[in-house]
């Protein structure tokens, strides 16, 4: 109810909005910027090809919520 009154009926698309741009900004960050020191069995770098097409789902997902809340 106070999900409802708070944001209406697009309260599904603005969580898929936060998901997706998370998922986005998260992959990119792990390509641009590895951790300095990864710790004992952890990668040196994130794998590029796994990591590039999260990337894409999340901008998939970010530009389907965007088209969704303007349409609407």
């Amino acid at each position: 109810m106070f999900a409802q009154s708070l944001l209406g009926d697009d309260l599904i698309v603005w969580l898929v909005l936060a998901l997706g741009g998370a998922l986005l900004l998260g992959n990119i960050l792990a390509l641009v910027k590895p951790p300095p020191e990864p710790k004992e069995g952890e990668l040196a770098t994130a794998p590029r090809s796994r990591t590039a097409f999260m990337a894409l789902i999340g901008l998939v997902a970010a530009v389907w919520a965007l088209a969704s809340l303007v349409s609407h």
